[in-house]
């Protein structure tokens, strides 16, 4: 007698079984090894891998602390990073030793964000360029620091929310970048020498300067804009004349620009419908290099950072972290001059093969006033019955929805509910004058693309429209609890990770250093108190009837707790249906492992309870 068993769909468990990626990337000096960021120990740690692969080296053991970015010095190869504690985003900045040091810590100043870039160390490694707060904690400003005197100063940023970028290859001048809000940035020259700090990019209308690469002569550097476009192209500033020329110009966003120490290769990632592709350029034989042989992919983000793309010093290896639906993110290195590409991680840990993950699709729906919403589909295979639907909505909003792998997504396809994730207006990606839609519009023509977004789902014959979710975080989070207090007729559940419940405490409460953003963000909370009162989830709360779940992370500073306090505070006197989750140690976002897999281990036993526990 044959007997057979019914195959077990896969634990919650195998598809979080995975390593995560943070923003730091780079080449250690001597080119063969690369370092990142990751959670491979549980906590977003630096390793180091060799360049042909292998098992990484672990050269931190933070268990409370998040490595978020690094950079390396040209004179010796040290290490810089910066790390906070418990999500808190107070970053300090810590040096190690190449040859096997521990992290020193050099910023001790637990209320002062600190940042450092992939440029921040001089040429000739005797100084460090960082972004702080250390003087007003309004005014992010930029800062040297001698590494020899230990002595500090800043040079440039008073009255701004400014970054350092690349060091003039004869170390004698730095390029600043003053950023102003989301759609409007400029670019300083401080000349560290005389004290001078000529704005090179003043302009009118808002537009976007993100700066770049110097030219290896130091005749000027390269630069990305939007300045009389509507996507970012690639031009060239030459310093003699004060202008610059259009070098790249696609109908898509440059996101990344980067060359080599050597100033032979440039680098840069372009935004293709929500796909990350590299492009590689041989300056002194001006010439396209061949084409990387990378799969379709998009970079991951933690807490809305992005790796860069990275070059070795000889420019002989390029480095970038894709990941797609079906594939974890992986350092992926790319030998320049032939195009061979090979991942030099492994992160897919659970044991589930790509044929069993769903591709995502995609698609495009109708919206209120005749523009069509991109969204990326995900459908269960081979089910032949109306099937649940989650909406999912992203964080920003100016961010972006892209096609990587989401173990939420990828359990809950395997549970038989669909995902259906948005990239609304506001969403970037798609032009400067789709992603301005949402500013100073939160929950307005959003609110109507969620609209459609059901409305499209109602009309496709395989969705069961009485089983649609909602799930979001933070900007996301604001659209969920927008959706169940304005829109409550559409769902059976919904999520919300630390979304703003009250847009005028909201904007009171964010970082010190947003705060001469927020009227363009969101709006003023004195001025447009009206506004926000009206667009705020908290003036409809007692329409909410979907069972919702509230997470929170006690030390988020741009979204505080006391924003989901009053939501669930009011819904329990309601006698609505919440259950409401606290992390102690977490801030907007989840770094330690054991943390995020209970989050979304709740997300999805929530989500699964109302869309198909009940309804059978």
């Amino acid at each position: 007698m044959v007997t057979t068993r019914t195959r077990k769909a896969p634990l919650f468990e195998r598809f979080m079984a995975y390593r995560r990626f943070s923003a730091g990337l780079a080449f250690t000096r001597d080119g063969e090894h690369i370092l990142f960021v990751s959670n491979i120990s549980g906590q977003f740690n630096l390793w180091r891998v060799p360049v042909e692969g292998g098992w990484p080296d672990q050269l931190t053991a933070f268990t409370d602390e998040t490595v978020r970015l690094v950079t390396v010095s040209p004179r010796d190869g040290t290490i810089a990073l910066c790390a906070d504690r418990d999500g808190d985003e107070f970053h300090q900045i810590y040096l190690i030793d190449p040859d096997g040091g521990w992290p020193e810590q050099i910023t001790d100043a637990p209320e002062v964000q600190h940042f450092v870039g992939a440029d921040a160390f001089s040429p000739d490694g005797t100084q460090l360029a960082y972004a702080a707060n250390a003087r007003t904690p309004t005014d992010m400003e930029v800062w040297i620091r001698d590494l020899d005197t230990g002595e500090d100063r800043a040079v440039f940023g008073a009255g701004k929310y400014a970054f350092p970028a690349a060091w003039s290859p004869d170390g004698s001048k730095l390029l600043a970048l003053d950023l102003r809000h989301n759609s409007d940035s400029s670019l300083h020259l401080v000349d560290l020498e005389t004290g001078e700090t000529p704005e090179l990019t003043p302009h009118e209308d808002d537009a976007i300067f993100f700066p770049g690469p110097w030219a290896a002569d130091g005749s000027g550097f390269y630069l990305a804009t939007d300045a009389g476009r509507e996507f970012r192209g690639i031009a060239f500033y030459d310093l003699t004349s004060r202008s610059y020329e259009w070098v790249e110009t696609p109908d898509a966003d440059i996101e990344e620009l980067s060359s080599s120490d050597d100033g032979r290769v440039l680098a840069w990632l372009v935004n293709e419908d929500g796909w990350d592709r590299l492009h590689l350029r041989d300056l002194v034989d001006d010439r396209d290099l061949p084409d990387p042989d990378l799969l379709p992919g998009s970079r991951p983000h933690l807490t809305g950072f992005q790796p860069p793309v990275a070059l070795s010093a000889d420019g002989a290896h390029a480095a970038v972290i894709l990941s797609g639906p079906r594939r974890p993110p992986d350092v992926w290195v790319v030998e320049t001059d032939t195009g061979h590409a090979r991942a030099v991680t492994n992160s897919r840990l659970g044991g589930i093969g790509e044929d069993e993950l769903v591709d995502a699709e995609l698609i495009s729906y109708p919206t209120f006033d005749d523009r069509d919403i991109p969204a990326w589909l995900y459908r269960p295979r081979d089910v032949n019955e109306k099937l649940p639907v989650v909406l999912s909505i992203h964080g920003g909003p100016e961010a972006q929805e892209r096609a990587i792998y989401n173990p939420l997504y990828q359990y809950l396809l395997s549970r038989g509910i669909a995902v259906l994730a948005t990239n609304i207006r506001g969403s970037t990606g798609y032009g400067k004058t789709y992603q301005r839609l949402v500013q100073r519009d939160w929950g307005g023509g959003d609110l109507k693309d969620w609209d459609h977004a059901v409305r499209w789902l109602h009309e496709q014959d395989w969705v069961d429209g009485e089983r649609i979710g909602v799930f979001g975080g933070s900007y996301g989070g604001f659209a969920v609890l927008s959706c169940v207090t304005r829109l409550p007729d559409y769902w059976a559940a919904a999520v919300d990770i630390f979304g703003p419940y009250n847009l005028i405490t909201f904007a009171k409460a964010v970082p010190p250093t947003w705060k001469r953003m927020m009227k363009r963000f969101v709006g003023d909370p004195e001025e447009d108190a009206d506004l926000l009162r009206e667009r705020s989830p908290m003036t409809y709360v007692e329409n909410v009837r979907t069972p919702l779940l509230v997470i929170q992370g006690a030390k988020d500073p741009r979204v505080v707790k006391p924003e989901s306090d009053q939501l669930v505070e009011k819904l329990q006197e309601l006698g609505r249906t919440v259950d409401y989750v606290v992390f102690e140690d977490e801030g907007h976002g989840f770094t330690k492992r054991q943390n995020e897999l209970k989050a979304f281990r709740l997300s999805a036993e929530w989500l699964e309870r109302y869309l198909v526990t009940n309804f059978r």
